[in-house]
């Protein structure tokens, strides 16, 4: 996107300036949504951080900032019911999210954050409320990140697990019922396990939301006294019965629903096209930030497994049960802030009005997971609000047309306006052109007898122990032809984590995980041989939140092989930040052998 472009957007935003306006703010003559329902032609007056009035008909305070609000929609802040904060934590208030769900996240975060709040100090960030550790078994969904986490062996210990999420700082406890999908399992609880968890955390006063990813979890879950399901799932085939059935036993249990559809488009290869096509989004993100909302889980388009979470979603409208707008944001094909503004337009496409998806965004989750007083516009409610240019209960997209957004009362212009400005300089860089491939395309060379290469921090051992896992491997080199090297791998790869590997990895970047341009490369070939059994070459960039791999066969011996970037799906050629040559997962000793290792464009 060209700057000038840039510049009228950011005009047109109406961020007149870079200061925050603390104290008294008059917003006039607006449309209110007050979390429930809207009002035309009112005023709104701020003071202290708190709505003095929600319908205030007298004159502008001396002093106070006056706001023009004429066809322009307030509304409370929004509020993302289902996210995991671990990074960006700036972004979610550039797009109007004033308040996050965080259904996982390492637990020194959750304190810092929970520490701010109660400070007073949190203004420049979304306020977080936490469920911090999951609980899920050994060798459960969560353990496969890069973080080592405590798991709950039976239910017996579900107390005393339970406690010591809260004495963490955990407001609530999300609890893990999950099998996995494809080639990924995981091990899961069983329903006395889950029922025990919920108990434990409802005797001590604790909400419990369950992670589910089928039918027939969903209903264990809400059967075990789940207070909400934290997604919906995909699936090929599913009967209205079964979904009417689903929103009654949801119905019948008080239970809520967020249901995900960012992260089940995500898992069914569809990308939030009307999020990477408007300007008004882009414009506020940059390239790496851009590429997670890129890159989503399904390597191939399969809409039509997204048909039964919107059938699911529709019965569960008709039935009464509580939908909250949370989009998972933290996963691929996901970011914080701006996909809660394709979140809403999906559930709109799924049966909901424009007013439910606001309620499903504001008052709703506030509501649900006891938030205290935000997600309205009443008197002493939190000033956290979103001033939006048109209509959006008329149109859900309007609120993607952001004039300001306020937090405690003050305006969170100056974080827009750096932020716009960062995108606009590094979309007018000219620095970042593509990484000079060797003429041969050759990256794995022997230098004094050491593994080498042309550019980037070169190659590295790889394993999942930075993960927390235990597998281990050892490179040896020797030389190979045209004075290339042939780069020995001896991996043990051992049980201890969700997916277990160990292999050699490139760099290309200056620094270890910083992105690097091959966009002129489409192919990557190489020259293999090894035990007979299968590994993989593993490609990630910028913003990716799990690497995309291709399998490859070995024998005895040296064969070559070529796989086109294009193989690695939803990968950035031009923000490459790692490639690798991997065993696993599956345990076992593994030997195998590389040699001239090349990125060619043909």
């Amino acid at each position: 996107m060209k700057p000038t472009i840039l510049a009228s957007l950011f005009l047109a935003a109406g961020l007149a300036s870079a200061s925050a306006f603390a104290g008294t703010t008059l917003v006039q003559d607006v449309r209110v949504f007050d979390g429930k329902s809207a009002h035309e032609h009112r005023s709104v007056l701020v003071r202290d951080g708190l709505i003095a009035d929600s319908d205030y008909r007298g004159m502008a305070p001396e002093g106070s900032r006056v706001v023009d609000g004429k066809g322009r929609t307030l509304l409370p802040g929004l509020i993302d019911a289902h996210v995991h904060t671990w990074q960006h934590f700036e972004l979610p208030l550039v797009f109007g999210v004033t308040t996050q769900v965080d259904m996982f996240t390492g637990v020194e975060v959750m304190q810092r954050i929970r520490q701010q709040m109660a400070s007073g100090r949190n203004g420049g960030e979304a306020d977080v409320f936490s469920a911090g550790t999951l609980v899920t078994a050994p060798g459960g969904h969560g353990t496969e990140y890069p973080v080592k986490i405590p798991t709950l062996e039976n239910g017996g210990d579900a107390q005393a697990f339970v406690d010591a999420r809260i004495a963490e700082g955990s407001h609530f406890i999300k609890v893990v019922m999950e099998d996995g999908f494809g080639e990924h399992h995981f091990h899961s609880f069983d329903r006395a396990t889950v029922k025990a968890v919920i108990a434990a955390a409802h005797k001590r006063g604790k909400l419990a939301v369950v992670h589910i990813s089928n039918l027939e979890n969903a209903r264990a879950a809400l059967e075990a006294g789940a207070d909400g399901l934290a997604h919906l799932f995909v699936a090929e085939k599913l009967s209205q019965e079964q979904a009417d059935s689903l929103a009654r036993l949801a119905q019948a249990k008080g239970a809520f629903v967020v249901p995900t559809f960012s992260v089940l488009e995500s898992m069914a290869g569809v990308k939030p096209r009307d999020l990477l096509e408007d300007p008004q989004v882009t414009g506020l993100l940059d390239r790496e930030e851009r590429g997670a909302l890129q890159t989503g889980y399904g390597p191939s388009p399969r809409p039509a497994i997204l048909a039964a979470p919107k059938m699911v979603t529709a019965a569960m409208r008709r039935a009464g049960v509580p939908l909250l707008a949370g989009t998972d944001a933290g996963n691929a094909g996901t970011q914080y802030g701006a996909s809660l503004h394709h979140e809403m337009a999906a559930l709109v496409d799924a049966g909901l009005s424009p007013r439910e998806a606001l309620v499903a965004a504001t008052s709703a989750p506030a509501k649900a997971f006891r938030l205290g007083q935000r997600g309205q516009i009443a008197k002493g409610y939190k000033a956290d609000l979103v001033l939006v240019e048109g209509n959006p209960l008329q149109d859900i997209a309007a609120t993607r047309r952001i004039v300001e957004v306020w937090k405690d009362g003050e305006s969170t212009a100056a974080i827009r306006e750096a932020q716009f400005r960062h995108v606009a300089q590094e979309s007018s860089a000219k620095g970042a052109s593509p990484a000079a491939l060797p003429a041969d395309g050759r990256i794995s060379l022997l230098k004094d007898g050491k593994l080498a290469s042309p550019f980037g921090t070169g190659w590295i051992p790889s394993s999942d122990k930075f993960a927390g896992g235990v597998s281990t491997v050892n490179l040896g080199t020797q030389s190979a032809s045209e004075g290339g090297a042939a780069i020995a791998i001896d991996a043990k790869v051992k049980p201890g984590f969700a997916y277990p590997w160990a292999g050699a990895a490139f760099m290309p970047g200056t620094q270890p995980m910083q992105g690097a341009d091959l966009s002129a490369a489409k192919l990557i070939r190489f020259r293999v041989r090894g035990d007979g059994q299968k590994y993989t070459v593993t490609m990630a960039s910028s913003g990716m939140t799990i690497p995309r791999s291709v399998l490859f066969d070995t024998g005895a011996e040296w064969k070559e092989v070529t796989i086109p970037f294009s193989a690695f799906a939803g990968v950035d050629p031009a923000a490459v930040i790692m490639i690798g040559f991997n065993a696993g997962p599956q345990p076992g000793d593994y030997r195998f052998e590389i040699a001239d290792v090349r990125l060619v464009d043909r």
